[in-house]
């Protein structure tokens, strides 16, 4: 299972990355939470699992179990692979309904994390949310 959602939480992100001084650094700490995701095995890298609205491939599936919602994601670019677990942290191992009630902007203010970011990543990391929290939706 995931740790992110349990052992990574988004306080555990969000007090990280407040150790950082430079954009650089906190760049390349994404970076290292993205080489903690299990990658996606093949049979799930399909059309119906890619996220749309992405610069990069992003897949994602889920499952519920004992009425929580589980995530799996994974991409093609390092720094959206690293996003992803940003994202996860916050959504993984949740009720659908705590997945809507989550405040995810801000998280991302908190953060400040949309304005680093180039105009198209930001709308690909709104994208992921958004298909997230559809499923959630569907899942209430």
């Amino acid at each position: 299972m995931s740790q992110f959602g349990t052992d990574i939480t988004p306080d555990d992100i969000i007090e990280t990355l407040g150790f950082f001084d430079t954009w650089e650094d906190r760049y390349k700490y994404i970076i290292d939470l993205g080489k903690e995701l299990e990658p996606l095995p093949e049979e799930h890298r399909t059309e119906a699992n890619l996220v749309r609205g992405c610069q990069s491939q992003v897949w994602l599936v889920h499952e519920q179990r004992d009425g929580r919602l589980f995530f799996h994601a994974d991409s093609d670019a390092f720094i959206v692979r690293g996003l992803l677990g940003v994202v996860l942290a916050a959504y993984n191992g949740k009720p659908a309904r705590e997945v809507l009630d989550f405040d995810i902007e801000g998280y991302f203010d908190q953060l400040n994390l949309i304005k680093h970011l180039s105009p198209t990543r930001g709308n690909g990391l709104r994208a992921m949310v958004q298909r997230i929290q559809t499923i959630a939706q569907s899942e209430a």
